[in-house]
Order: structure tokens, then C-alpha cells, then sequence
């Protein structure tokens, strides 16, 4: 009896034991998929990245899926895209001993290369602190060789100066400065407003030069338009004086035609009319006298008139005959 209890006392332990054993296997296996599951890296198409092993570089990751060693491997991812850092505002004195405030920004990207990513990694600490300051001191320099005049008008030369030098001082960082923009530059308030004075003198200088060219374009107009009137009103009285003239003439030639007509018809048709006329004439006034009338043979004109009064003769001369 003591035996039968005491194997199965024995079981029990060999139970209890493979039971422990399998909670131990089974979180043993927990922890490994852990650890597995950790190594895998996901890289976005923004990044790129470094991975080293013991503190040592060891390869350059693309975008993409890739595993590492959980304890033995680290991998420092760094964003490949444009970014932007703000220049904090700071005070500057200009060339001609002016105080003014400038505000500026810089904006730059980490190059997607193995070369440009263990530069930005491995060539500066920070490379972002490290642009702001650099971008600071420059500003400091380009500003202080220029009097205010020039800074406040030619900020786009003072923009690409800020440019050349930061693209010297960080070729081995492993980064490209894109563009630099100055967002402001402040004078002193009593400076400001002496400048606002210039420049409403300026405008209104300009604004009277305008109104003076206009008022000038406005009467050489003027004139210009009444020369062209009057040029207008000569040429229609030149062109009226030549049709009243052309007018003129046509009517004396209708008129000298007309002439002509009429004594050409009346030398064709009206001058042996006329000499019969005056005959005729003539006998009227003999039988006024009692006159008597001779007729020729040859025709009933009268070629002859006696006077019974005074008793004389008077001949009346005839129409000469042509020659056949």
C-alpha cells in the first residue's frame, strides 16, 4: 500500500515538473519572437538610414524592409527631405553704424547617398543646431559689410551671399542648403519713420512730376488736335475753293460752247434772214411814202422804188447772184 502511494506520488512530481518545463519552452519561444520581430525595420521613402554593429558602421540602408540584430545592431534613420529652420531674430549693426533687426530662414536636405548620410552622421554633431548658428554668423558678416541702404533694397544680393558662403562651410556635412530667405529687417523706430518721411517726399516729388507730364501731354494733345482741325478746316476750304472754281470754269465753257453754237447757227441760218428782214423793212417804209415798186424779171424782190412825192429814184440794191 505504501509502495502503490508512493509511485504515484513520484507521477505527480514527473507531471507538475513537465508542466514547468513546457511554460518555460512555451515563454522561452515568446521571448525569441520578440527579439525576431524587433529586428525587422521598416524605412520609409523619406529616409534613409545607417545601420551599425557594436558602435561600428557597418552598411547603408535604401527605403524599404530590412532586419537587424536586436542588441548587437542599431540603425539611425535620417529624413532626406527639404526642411526648414527658422534663423532666430537678432540684432546687427549695418556698415553705416545702424542698428537693425534681422530675421531670416534657411532651408536645406540631407543627400540620399551612403557618402552625404555618414557625413550628416559622422562630419557634425547636430547638423540642425549647427546650420541656425552658421546661418547667424553669416548673417552678422554679410550685413555688416553693407551700409542699411543696400540691406533694406538688395536683399536678394545679401540672400545669395548667405547662400555661397554656408554651401563652403558645409560641403562635408553631407547636406545641400537649398535657398536662404531674409523674412525682415527692422531699422529703429526714429530711423523707420525718417525713412517713412523720404519716402512719402519721394511719392509726392513723383507724383507732381506725373501730374505735371500728364497736364503737359494733355495740352500738347490739345494743340495737337486743334492743329489737326484747323488743318482740316483748310483743307475742306481748299477743296470747296477748287470745286467752286472747277465749278466756275465749267460754266464759262458751257457758256462760251453755247456762245458758239449760237453764232455758228446764226451765221448758217440767220444771216440771209436778216438782209430779207431789213428789205422788208425798207419796202414798209416806201408804201408809207406812197412809194411805187419796180420787180425784176428774175425775181419778186424789189430793185426799184419810185417817190410820187419828190419825184425821185431810189435804187435798192439786190442780192448778188452766186456764179453757177
Amino acid at each position: 500500500m505504501n509502495l502503490l502511494f508512493c509511485m504515484i506520488s513520484r507521477l505527480n512530481q514527473m507531471i507538475e515538473l513537465d508542466n514547468g518545463m513546457l511554460i518555460g519552452l512555451a515563454l522561452l519561444g515568446l521571448i525569441i519572437l520578440i527579439i525576431f520581430f524587433s529586428g525587422i525595420k521598416i524605412i520609409r521613402p523619406t529616409h534613409r538610414a545607417a545601420v551599425e554593429t557594436f558602435g561600428k558602421y557597418t552598411r547603408f540602408q535604401k527605403s524599404g524592409i530590412t532586419f537587424i540584430f536586436p542588441f548587437i545592431q542599431k540603425m539611425y534613420s535620417v529624413n532626406i527631405t527639404d526642411q526648414l529652420v527658422d534663423v532666430m531674430r537678432q540684432e546687427v549693426i549695418t556698415k553705416d553704424n545702424l542698428n537693425c533687426t534681422v530675421d531670416a530662414q534657411v532651408y536645406f536636405k540631407v543627400g540620399d547617398s551612403e557618402a552625404e548620410l555618414k557625413g550628416a552622421l559622422y562630419q557634425v554633431n547636430n547638423y540642425g543646431y549647427q546650420i541656425v548658428q552658421l546661418a547667424r554668423t553669416t548673417l552678422r558678416n554679410v550685413i555688416g559689410d553693407n551700409v542699411f541702404k543696400d540691406v533694406n533694397s538688395q536683399r536678394g544680393k545679401l540672400n545669395n551671399e548667405v547662400y555661397e558662403t554656408m554651401i563652403s562651410e558645409t560641403k562635408d556635412w553631407g547636406i545641400t542648403i537649398v535657398r536662404v530667405e531674409l523674412k525682415e529687417i527692422e531699422p529703429p523706430d526714429d530711423v523707420q519713420e525718417t525713412m517713412n518721411m523720404v519716402i512719402k517726399a519721394e511719392n509726392d516729388k513723383q507724383s507732381a512730376i506725373d501730374f505735371a507730364n500728364a497736364r503737359e501731354t494733355k495740352a500738347d494733345g490739345e494743340r495737337r488736335a486743334k492743329i489737326k482741325e484747323a488743318e482740316g478746316i483748310r483743307q475742306s476750304l481748299i477743296l470747296e475753293a477748287e470745286g467752286k472754281s472747277q465749278a466756275i470754269e465749267r460754266v464759262a465753257q458751257a457758256r462760251a460752247t453755247e456762245i458758239q453754237l449760237v453764232n455758228e447757227s446764226a451765221k448758217k441760218y440767220f444771216v440771209g434772214n436778216a438782209k430779207e428782214l431789213k428789205r422788208l423793212e425798207v419796202t414798209q417804209s416806201s408804201l408809207e411814202n406812197n412809194s411805187k415798186i419796180v420787180l425784176t424779171e428774175k425775181g419778186i424782190s424789189p430793185t426799184l422804188v419810185l417817190n410820187e412825192t419828190d419825184e425821185k429814184i431810189i435804187p435798192i440794191k439786190t442780192k448778188q447772184e452766186k456764179p453757177e
